[in-house]
């Protein structure tokens, strides 16, 4: 089945590219937003529990995101394989896609798991001692029972993605979501009655995610083996692929580079909290919480690149480089108008946000400088990850690799060591401490948005 667009509709308008990225975008975006607001109704809770538990929490999240993200990387090069094979008719081959991702997270967790029951080198990175270190390990033994899970559903979610399906991925979400909340506060505060439950703390996060994302993973399951639209993928035979090497050796291929980006780009983020962590426990608190609003930020832009990316993928492989060019071009623009808004936005109402998050003058005081940054990081932000992306629909992943070493660990995370906690004794006391490191950081996102920009345009010109 060719997904090729009829005549009339080759040269569209930005109205007409706007409504086709937003009728794929707006669900991813929604769906995201639950699955960030997993780590925010975490950070919530764990704020009002106590500040020794939210700087465990930013520790341990920052270990989790570490983990979970880079092979996610990995595993989501299914979305632009299986999305250039739906767009050539190619149905059964990219339902294959699906059982071949399936396997590699498989593979992953094993080794995902042994970093988070043994995180001693994180705990030495940050600098983690003592109680707090204690409820590290109690939150990250939690979700090492959750990562499989997620990886699983991680290939669930790109494959619907490559297919321009992903309502039903949102619904599942918000399902998750549903269960996390009352499931997370009964561990989190615990209570007492006739069934008396402990309060757990930063570790009852991780307990609760780990049942509520295999609950969301068998759902998927059954999903999978009962809804008719997959059937012509041939995901309905009994019969599962075995592992093959030559498609494994594909995702790989894309997936590792992927993955390596992605992980790039998030370790130099989250390796802040393990730095800031040693300034004290107040410091890691705000800075937790200044992450947890630009991640939700972060949703849109997303949204928005996941879309792009996927149309753009399926018009490569029905043959329309025009269209394919077009479309990654338009998602660009849309990204980084809406990027500007949100973060003027936020900017603007943020002494109102930190209210949502806790009433300690202390943390408070600790965020609100942090989100200053938020205007030129969400708009450095929102641009690197759709150039990303895009260039991840034509199965480029190596030369974003480079950039990403270079801008988020030399520019941002090191420039952040350098000026936070002032080795040269030349940096500004207005960048002492966290500030230091956002500084650097919105330095490294607006470096990554211009290099992987001009090698998009490079590769263009070339492809041409």
């Amino acid at each position: 089945m060719s997904a090729a667009l009829p005549d009339t509709a080759r040269r569209p308008g930005l109205l007409h590219d706007t409504r086709r990225i937003a009728a794929l975008a707006w669900p991813l975006f929604f769906g995201q937003l639950a699955v960030l607001a997993f780590s925010t109704v975490d950070t919530v809770m764990t704020a009002r529990y106590g500040a020794l538990d939210l700087a465990a929490l930013a520790v341990g999240g920052a270990v989790y995101i570490t983990v979970f993200v880079g092979f996610m990387g990995v595993i989501l090069a299914i979305g632009p394989i299986a999305g250039q094979l739906f767009g050539a008719g190619r149905l059964h081959e990219a339902g294959d896609q699906l059982h071949q991702a399936m396997w590699l997270a498989l593979g992953l967790s094993v080794i995902g798991c042994t970093l988070l029951i043994f995180p001693e080198p994180f705990l030495a990175l940050s600098h983690a001692t003592g109680e707090v270190a204690a409820k590290v390990r109690g939150y990250l033994l939690g979700l090492a029972f959750a990562l499989p899970s997620a990886l699983l559903f991680t290939a669930f979610r790109g494959f619907n993605t490559a297919v321009s399906r992903p309502k039903i991925v949102m619904a599942l979400q918000f399902g998750a979501l549903v269960l996390k909340i009352p499931l997370n506060a009964l561990l989190v505060f615990g209570v007492d009655g006739p069934v008396r439950v402990p309060a757990f703390g930063a570790t009852g996060c991780g307990i609760a995610t780990a049942i509520v994302m295999g609950l969301q993973l068998g759902a998927a399951w059954i999903v999978l083996r009962r809804d008719p639209f997959y059937r012509r993928f041939g995901l309905h035979e009994r019969r599962f692929s075995a592992p093959r090497r030559d498609s494994l050796g594909a995702l790989l291929r894309l997936g590792i580079p992927m993955g390596l980006s992605i992980g790039i780009e998030v370790t130099g983020f989250t390796f802040m909290a393990f730095f800031i962590s040693r300034l004290g426990t107040t410091p890691v608190a705000g800075h937790q919480i200044a992450v947890n609003i630009v991640s939700v930020m972060f949703m849109m832009p997303l949204a928005l690149a996941n879309a792009t990316s996927t149309l753009v993928a399926q018009r490569i492989g029905a043959d329309d480089a025009h269209d394919a060019r077009r479309i990654g071009w338009r998602g660009l623009q849309i990204a980084l108008a809406i990027a500007t808004a949100m973060g003027a936005a936020v900017y603007w109402s943020r002494e109102g946000l930190m209210g949502f998050y806790t009433r300690d003058t202390l943390v408070i005081a600790a965020a609100m400088p942090l989100l200053a940054w938020v205007i030129l990081f969400h708009i450095a932000d929102a641009a690197q990850t759709l150039a990303a992306f895009v260039l991840r629909a034509y199965k480029q992943a190596t030369v974003p690799v480079v950039i990403y070493a270079s801008a988020s660990w030399g520019v941002g995370l090191g420039g952040g060591y350098l000026l936070a906690f002032n080795t040269t004794g030349l940096s500004p006391v207005s960048l002492h401490g966290a500030q230091g490191f956002w500084a650097a950081a919105t330095a490294g996102l607006a470096l990554s948005a211009l290099c992987l920009t001009f090698f998009l345009i490079w590769l263009l010109r070339q492809r041409r």
